[in-house]
């Protein structure tokens, strides 16, 4: 992901900003009757260089799909920005995925990067006809919009948000520094998503802080992580966003989306281990699960710490 990343992150602060006083009053609507869960996933299953890591040795490439979903619990679906899916498509992922796992389809480009987000096309209801054929493994949609969609549009995105399907789950992902700094339309957005317990997106990318809004909307929160190849904040930011996930699940929060994403998605699987096992540590009641790395012969013992 190439949206807000920097060469230079020497003089980022990486620190998460305080909670939204709404937070608070939001969780407060909500009580948690199970254990909550963590999906982690990557941005793709087509790695060729995870074979002998994370696909076993010599994995062709029409069983990564499978491989993938023994070792992730849910991916960032990009290819559905691209092109809807067909029906037979949708038959062979879920055939190829196993009961918990999660697909979070991100929206065609012919909806998020359309003047009217694909209402008057027909382009929304055709994505949302197919992709609710997931079933039980749909796990939320995310819109992610241009950069150029500023808050003065603020009237279209609600449009949308009433013409988008209740029962689908939706993230909505801001982009344009306007949402920001007009605190009346963001209010306004996160009070529409509120009403439909939809989600906004949270992206913690170094380039560009003020997208890290840490505003909940619903009890089920989706974060678009964006390391640097390993570098070590990745793993210090990874541990501030544990001690902030144990907060939000013990006030309610009860499904959590996380997609770490690392230069190229070569390096991404790392941070996911890395972020699974030590929620786990932290959160003994948490749902979850996250790769088992294959080990080559001459591999020496792989070490988190």
């Amino acid at each position: 992901m190439k949206f807000g990343k920097l060469q230079d992150i020497s003089k980022v602060n990486f620190d998460l900003p305080p909670n939204p006083a709404e937070n608070d009053a939001l969780l407060a609507q909500y009580e948690r009757s199970e254990a909550p869960k963590l999906y982690i996933g990557c941005t793709g299953w087509s790695m060729k260089e995870w074979v002998g890591k994370v696909y076993p040795e010599k994995t062709k490439a029409k069983d990564f799909l499978k491989y993938y979903a023994q070792q992730f619990n849910t991916i960032e679906l990009n290819a559905t920005h691209y092109r809807i899916p067909t029906p037979e498509t949708i038959q062979k992922w879920k055939a190829e995925t196993p009961d918990d796992f999660r697909f979070c389809p991100k929206l065609p480009q012919s909806v998020s990067h359309s003047r009217d987000l694909g209402l008057e096309s027909g382009n929304l209801l055709r994505f949302c006809t197919v992709i609710e054929q997931l079933e039980q493994r749909l796990g939320c949609c995310f819109m992610q919009l241009p950069p150029y969609f500023g808050a003065d549009r603020v009237g279209m995105l609600e449009r949308f948000l009433n013409e988008f399907p209740p029962h689908i789950p939706l993230a909505v992902e801001l982009r344009h520094e306007s949402w920001f700094q007009d605190r009346i339309a963001l209010r306004q957005l996160f009070q529409q998503l509120e009403q439909r317990q939809q989600t906004a997106l949270i992206t913690d990318v170094a380039g560009r802080r003020d997208v890290l809004h840490m505003r909940l909307t619903s009890p089920r929160t989706m974060i678009r992580f964006v390391g640097n190849a390993l570098h070590p904040t990745d793993y210090e930011r990874i541990d501030a966003w544990i001690q902030q996930l144990q907060a939000w699940t013990s006030e309610g929060v009860s499904e959590i989306y996380f997609f770490p994403h690392e230069p190229d998605n070569i390096l991404a699987p790392d941070l996911a281990l890395y972020l699974q096992t030590k929620a786990q540590a932290a959160m003994s009641d948490l749902h979850t699960r996250g790769p088992k790395f294959y080990q080559r012969p001459d591999d020496v013992q792989m070490s988190l710490f």
